[in-house]
């Protein structure tokens, strides 16, 4: 099973991929944009995360 978990809109946005129970990736938006506890959509941190576990 595969998961992608993205918390949004409220304090640190942020993105997971969970493969089988184990977390593949992780990352927080604001380390892409460089803005402290930035609350948008983590497109970026999304990217990221698909890119590491070979989709994208």
């Amino acid at each position: 099973m595969k998961i992608l978990g993205i918390s949004a809109f409220y304090h640190d946005s942020a993105a997971a991929l969970v493969i089988d129970g184990q977390i593949v990736a992780a990352a927080q938006e604001e380390r892409f944009t460089r803005k402290k506890h930035d609350p948008s959509f983590p497109a970026n941190a999304v990217t990221y995360c698909l890119h590491y576990g070979g989709y994208a």
